[in-house]
């Protein structure tokens, strides 16, 4: 089999399942892991799939906005998602003034977050809001502005961000669509963009919570700079190379490990 032909079956493989490993293409091609590695980086270069620690995964668009409808009060996202809530909330201190995401993450977090002391949520969802109102040990604090009408009842538009430009954070966890080294952080809107980038300034520390596939990817709008992150957290599958690029910035990055039950190619 010619490589282009070989590139081409790998194009299928990843579109139609989801994603490939090094291990997929060494077996089915009968190819070395050097060979492996060389053709999805061939690909990657082409812009036609996004590389991960172990193989790779089909691009997303640059525009990409999660679905309307979606059951955030029973979320169910994958093991990744997970294990970077449950580091993320390791981070909390007593009397903490805390601004968290209402993307998935922040209502995965709703599972770890501290119980047995005292600290300030400031939340921008009237979902998260709604799951925190029986919390004893928190005072919550809800963004104004106008409700997007889909699961995560989020508030990003001028009147939020000129809430939260009037309050200053000791630790803000973010999350969306993509993180570069070069380019930075990036959403989906303009919106949303606005309201995350007053969030950053007013922190003193910034988390910023991504599963693999979006470390080395670069969505519609850019938020801010790689730097002005304190902390990445992402997973397993993260790129090795897009980590090292992203620490040589000055983030400190932590990956997050894989559960027991999980085996990687």
């Amino acid at each position: 089999m010619f490589m282009e032909e070989r590139h081409q079956a790998i194009l299928k493989i990843v579109n139609e399942s989801g994603r490939i490993s090094i291990g997929n293409i060494q077996d089915q091609f009968n190819i070395s892991v050097d060979s492996a590695r060389r053709d999805l980086r061939i690909l990657e270069e082409k812009g036609l799939l996004k590389r991960t620690h172990g193989g790779a995964i089909p691009l997303t668009q640059v525009g990409d906005i999660p679905p309307r409808v979606r059951d955030i009060q029973n979320i169910s996202r994958g093991e990744n998602y997970d294990q970077i809530a449950k580091q993320a909330t390791t981070l909390v201190k007593e009397n903490d003034i805390v601004y968290l995401t209402s993307g998935s993450v922040g209502f995965l977090m709703l599972k770890y977050l501290p119980r047995d002391f005292q600290y300030t949520l400031v939340v921008n969802s009237a979902t998260l809001a709604d799951q925190l109102k029986y919390w004893d040990n928190v005072n919550v604090y809800i963004t104004g502005g106008k409700m997007r009408q889909n699961a995560t009842t989020a508030l990003v538009d001028s009147f939020a961000t000129r809430f939260v430009q009037n309050m200053n954070f000791d630790i803000s966890f973010i999350t969306g669509a993509g993180l570069d080294a070069q380019f930075g952080f990036s959403n989906s809107t303009p919106e949303a963009a606005s309201f995350q980038e007053a969030v950053i300034t007013n922190s003193r520390k910034n988390v910023l919570l991504l599963p693999s596939n979006k470390v080395g990817y670069k969505a519609f709008v850019k938020v801010c700079d790689t730097p002005r992150f304190d902390i990445l957290i992402t997973d397993w599958e993260a790129s090795e190379e897009h980590l090292a690029q992203i620490e040589e910035t000055g983030v400190q990055v932590i990956v997050v490990d894989a559960p027991t039950n999980i085996k990687n190619d």
